[in-house]
């Protein structure tokens, strides 16, 4: 899994590549710490994720939760549909901002 990080002035986008799971969710979980250490908003593009597991959805509910405890936000964009599908089984399209 690789990230970019940019600064988007308001808020920072962070695009992710590859697969998510119980290897790479912690890096993820710390870059996504670390977006909310600079910045109240963030937004996660999932262009180039295609797949997801339990740990990285862990993940990005940690990610979640920071954005409410700093009132800021938190968006998943350009999620695939095989992703989209983990999202909505496991209620997480409930819990998550996704666009």
């Amino acid at each position: 899994m690789n990230m970019i990080e940019t600064d988007c002035g308001t808020y920072i986008r962070l695009l992710v590549e590859g697969r998510i799971d119980v290897t790479t969710s912690p890096k993820l979980q710390a870059q996504i710490l670390n977006c909310f250490q600079k910045k109240n908003e963030l937004v996660v593009d999932f262009l180039n994720v295609e797949y997801i597991s339990s740990a990285g959805l862990r993940a990005l509910l940690i990610g979640q939760k920071t954005a409410l405890s700093k009132k800021g936000k938190m968006e998943i964009v350009n999620v695939s549909k095989d992703v989209m599908t983990v999202l909505n089984m496991t209620g997480f399209n409930k819990i998550l901002t996704i666009k």
